[in-house]
Formats: C-alpha cells, sequence, structure tokens
C-alpha cells in the first residue's frame, strides 16, 4: 500500500528527502497484553503459543474474518500494570486491517462440562458475586465462584451444582429467606433467549 505523497511531480528534493511511505499489510501484527495470572494459566496448555488460536473483534463490534496466531511474547512483565506483550499474527487479504486500528482480542477456550449461568441471575455485595438459589419454594443467598465471564453467562465453579434451581427473572424483588411461587424455564429455554447482562 503506497501512502500519500510528501512531494509531487516537479517538487525539487534533496537526498534523504521522504517522497512517501510504502506497506506490506499482507499480515498484521496486532499487540495486546495479558495479565500474569491469564499468562501462567496459558502456559499450563503444551505448546500454547503454537496452536492458541486468536479472534480479533473490530471497532464496529464485529469479528474480523480471519484469526490469527501468537507471533511473538515479550520477555518480560511490566510490573506497574502485572501484563505481559503479546503480538498477534493476522492474515489481511481484504486489505481490512490498517496500522493505527483498535480492537478486541479474544481467545477461544474450550471447556468441558462447565456449569454456566446469566450473567442477570447473579449480584454483587462489595467483591462477591451471589445468586438466590431456590430450595422448597424459599429463596437462599448464596456465594458463588465465577471462573470465566463470557458475553451474558458466568462459567460458575463453585456454589451451584447442575441441579440447583436458581431466581432469574426479579433478583431486586426478593430477599434471603422469602417464600415464592416459581415458574420453571429449562436452561436451553433460557440461553436462547440471553439479552441482558448482570447488573
Amino acid at each position: 500500500m503506497v501512502d500519500r505523497q510528501d512531494a509531487q511531480q516537479g517538487s525539487l528534493i534533496n537526498e534523504g528527502d521522504l517522497l512517501t511511505t510504502l506497506s506490506d499489510n499482507k499480515v498484521m501484527w496486532v499487540y495486546f497484553n495479558v495479565p500474569e495470572a491469564r499468562y501462567l494459566e496459558y502456559r499450563e496448555t503444551p505448546d500454547f503459543d503454537k496452536t492458541m488460536v486468536l479472534e480479533l473483534v473490530l471497532a464496529n463490534h464485529k469479528k474480523f474474518g480471519e484469526t490469527g496466531k501468537i507471533g511473538a511474547i515479550e520477555t518480560n512483565f511490566y510490573n506497574k500494570t502485572g501484563n505481559n506483550s503479546f503480538r498477534g499474527d493476522f492474515s489481511n487479504p481484504q486489505n481490512i486491517l490498517r496500522h493505527g486500528q483498535t480492537g478486541t482480542i479474544r481467545i477461544p477456550i474450550h471447556l468441558k462440562d462447565a456449569l454456566v449461568i446469566p450473567q442477570r441471575a447473579t449480584y454483587n455485595i462489595l467483591d462477591r458475586r451471589y445468586v438466590y438459589a431456590i430450595e422448597d419454594n424459599v429463596v437462599k443467598q448464596r456465594e458463588i465462584t465465577v471462573a470465566e465471564e463470557l458475553e451474558d453467562v458466568f462459567v460458575v465453579s463453585k456454589g451451584l451444582s447442575k441441579d440447583d434451581k436458581f431466581v432469574l427473572e426479579g433478583v431486586r424483588q426478593v430477599r434471603d429467606g422469602d417464600k415464592i411461587a416459581y415458574e420453571f424455564k429449562k436452561p436451553e429455554e433460557v440461553l436462547t433467549t440471553l439479552k441482558n447482562r448482570a447488573e
């Protein structure tokens, strides 16, 4: 790709004057920061830097059509933030990506037998997250541990089991110990109609 011309035909130029800039955009380098804890998780996967697939979400919230791979990892962590800089290499056959663009890197991970709940079924008290579990038509406040946060759901590692029922709608209208009547919705039905994030 050719940038704008800094000198037009007939201009007087000196040795070393810049005429224009040429860029090879066939492969674009995308830099992103990874927290130390997440980096250590990745390291547990053999050859993670060769096998990990990267997705790029552009500024218009649409996913870029090509997947990327890790091209380089900086040798040192930045102490003030605890982050390490990664470089993702993305093929750019349609020249959509340009220097200076912004976006979001997503790294898909596969979770087996994961327990997921809608974010809107949860609430925070200080730095802890809770749900209202239903036991014999009585709501019980229960703390949960979130392992992963996806767009509209949380992956729960502790605090709920697959057989538990919990309040999905009206979380702000009930209190611990309230007796309620409820309508049960199947998980498949709930997951196909997710729209709202947690409050």
